[in-house]
C-alpha cells in the first residue's frame, strides 16, 4: 500500500480549535451493558417517521423489526435487545427544542436473545447492486456522521448519477468528539469491509478513506488493514485538522478538489460521501445480519468522572450510560448531545441514545461570550465562513425578515457550523439567528405552497363549474333544437296526411 497522501483541495475559512479529545481516547471503547429498559424513538432519521408494527405486551427479540418504513424516505427501527413492549408513547428526546417524540419502550428480559435469520445471505459480491441496495434498506442504516439520512435512499439516488469517487469520512473536526477515531482504531476491518460493499453496490472503483492528520493511531491501524486487504480501490487520504473540514461539501473540496454547487449535492460533482460508522454498520448487517441497534459514542467533558468512548445499544438512556462510567462530577451543569459547536442542549438525562448520538458532552457551562452588542462590520465572520457567505449581511436581512435577500445571499447554504459565532467580537448569536431565519423561510415556503394549492383548487373548481355550465347550456340548446325539429317534423306529418286526404276527396 502506498503512503497516505494529502490532496491539493483548499478549504476556505474554518478555524483551528483546541481538540480536547485526548481524555476520551486514552482508554479502549467501553461496552455498556443492556439496560433494564430501552426507549426507541420511531424517528431516528431524516424523512418520514417509521410506523410501529408491534403492540403493547408483545415480546420481541434482538434485531427484530418493530417499526417499518412508511414511504420512500425513511428507515426502519429494530429492537436493540429482547424483551416485552410495555408502551408506545411520547418521551423526551434530544431534539433542538426539547420536545417529546413517540417512542417504543421495551422492558428487557436480560437474555438478549437475537432473532434468527430466515436464511443465510449469499456473499455480497454475488448479489446484483439493486439487490444489495434493497438489503441495505432493511438494515435501518442511516448516516452516522450527524445528518442521519437513510443510507439506502442516498445510495439509490447516487446510482442514478455519474459517480466517480466514494469518500469515506473519518474526519472528526469538532472538539471533544472522538467516536470515529476510536471506531477506526478498533474496527478498522469493519470500516474498510463496509467500503468494499459500498463500492460493489455503486459499481465504482475508487474509495478515498479520509482521516485528519492528528489521528496517528487510526491512520496506523487503517494502514495495517489496507495492507492485508491489498485492494487498490481503497486509498487513504489525509486532510488538515481544520474545523469544519468534515462537512460533506468541504470534504469533497479538500479531497477531490471539486466544488459542490449552491443547493447541490456531492453527487452533482461525481462524489458520494459516507461516514466511517455507516460503513461499519453496513458491514455488520451484511456479514453478521445485525441491523443498526448500537453505536460508538463519545462521553466526555469535565462533568463526567471518566471521559471515554462507549458502545451502547440504541435506546439506552444517557443516565444509564453515564452511571456505567462512574457518574457525574460536581462540575456537571449542562448536558449537550453532540459537540460544543453544533450540539443540542437538553434538560434531562432521560433522553435515549439514538442513531445520531455521536457525543454526550457534560460540562460546567457553555462558553459565555458576554452581552450581545451591535455589529461593527469587522468582517471576521466572513473570513472564517467555510461556505464563503457574508454572515453580517445575512444577519441584517434576518433582522428585517427579508426572505428574498436571505435567499439571494445563500442562507440555505449555511451549514450552521458556528464559526461565525466563535469569532464575533460583538457576541451576536449568528448561528441561532440563521437557524430561526431558515425555519421562517421554510414556514413561508409552506404558506406559499398551501396558498398555491388553494389557488389551484379554486381555479380547478371554477373550471369544473364553468365546464358543467357549458355542458348544461349545450344540453339545453340541444333539447330545444331536438324539440324544434320534432315539432317541425310533426307539423310536416300532419300537413302530409291532410294533403293525402284532400287528394282522396
Amino acid at each position: 500500500m502506498s503512503a497516505p497522501t494529502y490532496d491539493l483541495g483548499k478549504l476556505h475559512g474554518g478555524l483551528r480549535l483546541e481538540a480536547r479529545k485526548r481524555q476520551s481516547t486514552e482508554s479502549p471503547i467501553v461496552q455498556v451493558p443492556v439496560p433494564g429498559q430501552l426507549v426507541l424513538p420511531i424517528t431516528q432519521h431524516a424523512g418520514d417517521p417509521a410506523q410501529p408494527i408491534v403492540g403493547i405486551g408483545e415480546r420481541v427479540l434482538k434485531g427484530q423489526l418493530i417499526a417499518e418504513t412508511p414511504g420512500s424516505l425513511s428507515a426502519p427501527v429494530h429492537a436493540s435487545s429482547s424483551g416485552k413492549i410495555v408502551a408506545i408513547e411520547p418521551w423526551p428526546v434530544s431534539s433542538r427544542f426539547g420536545q417529546k417524540a413517540p417512542c417504543i419502550i421495551i422492558e428487557c428480559d436480560g437474555e438478549d436473545r437475537p432473532i434468527e435469520a430466515v436464511e443465510e445471505a449469499p456473499a455480497y459480491d454475488s448479489l446484483a447492486p439493486e439487490v444489495l441496495l434493497a438489503r441495505i434498506l432493511r438494515g435501518g442504516i442511516v448516516g452516522l456522521g450527524g445528518a442521519v439520512f437513510p443510507t439506502a435512499q442516498k445510495l439509490m439516488q447516487a446510482v442514478t448519477c455519474d459517480i466517480e469517487y466514494l469518500i469515506l469520512n473519518g474526519v472528526e473536526c469538532e472538539p471533544y468528539i472522538s467516536c470515529d477515531d476510536m471506531l477506526m482504531r478498533e474496527y478498522a476491518r469493519e470500516v474498510l469491509g463496509g467500503a468494499q460493499i459500498l463500492l460493489h453496490a455503486l459499481e465504482i472503483d475508487t474509495c478515498f478513506v479520509v482521516v485528519e492528520s492528528d489521528k496517528p493511531e487510526a491512520l496506523h491501524r487503517l494502514g495495517e488493514v489496507l495492507a492485508e486487504l491489498d485492494d487498490d480501490r481503497l486509498v487513504l487520504k489525509l486532510v488538515p485538522t481544520i474545523y469544519p473540514s468534515g462537512g460533506e461539501d468541504q470534504l469533497v473540496q479538500l479531497v477531490a478538489n471539486r466544488e459542490v454547487p449552491s443547493g447541490g449535492l456531492p453527487t452533482d460533482v461525481g462524489c458520494l460521501v459516507q461516514n466511517v460508522g455507516t460503513a461499519a454498520a453496513i458491514y455488520d448487517w451484511i456479514f453478521h445480519n445485525e441491523p443498526l441497534i448500537s453505536r460508538v459514542t463519545t462521553v466526555t467533558g469535565n462533568g463526567v468522572a471518566r471521559p471515554v468512548n462507549v458502545e451502547a445499544r440504541l435506546g439506552t438512556t444517557v443516565a444509564n450510560i453515564v452511571a456505567h462510567i462512574g457518574g457525574y462530577t460536581e462540575d456537571a451543569k449542562q448536558l449537550v448531545i453532540g459537540g460544543p459547536m453544533t450540539g443540542k442542549s437538553v434538560t434531562t438525562d432521560s433522553v435515549p441514545l439514538v442513531k445520531a448520538s455521536n457525543c454526550i458532552l457534560v460540562i460546567s457551562e457553555r462558553r459565555d461570550g458576554g452581552a450581545e452588542m451591535p455589529c461593527i462590520r469587522c468582517g471576521d465572520c466572513a473570513a472564517v465562513c467555510p461556505v464563503q457567505l457574508l454572515p453580517q449581511q445575512l444577519f441584517w436581512y434576518a433582522c428585517a425578515d427579508n426572505e428574498a435577500k436571505l435567499r439571494s445571499h445563500g442562507l440555505t447554504d449555511c451549514i450552521e457550523c458556528g464559526c461565525c459565532d466563535l469569532v464575533c467580537p460583538s457576541h451576536i448569536p449568528l448561528t441561532f439567528d440563521f437557524r430561526m431565519a431558515k425555519a421562517r423561510i421554510r414556514e413561508l415556503a409552506d404558506e406559499k405552497a398551501r396558498a398555491e394549492r388553494a389557488r389551484q383548487r379554486f381555479e380547478a373548481r371554477n373550471e369544473r363549474l364553468e365546464k358543467e355550465r357549458e355542458e348544461r347550456e349545450a344540453e339545453l340548446a340541444q333539447q330545444k333544437e331536438d324539440a324544434k325539429k320534432a315539432g317541425a317534423d310533426a307539423i310536416a306529418e300532419i300537413m302530409k296526411r291532410r294533403q293525402q286526404k284532400d287528394e282522396e276527396d
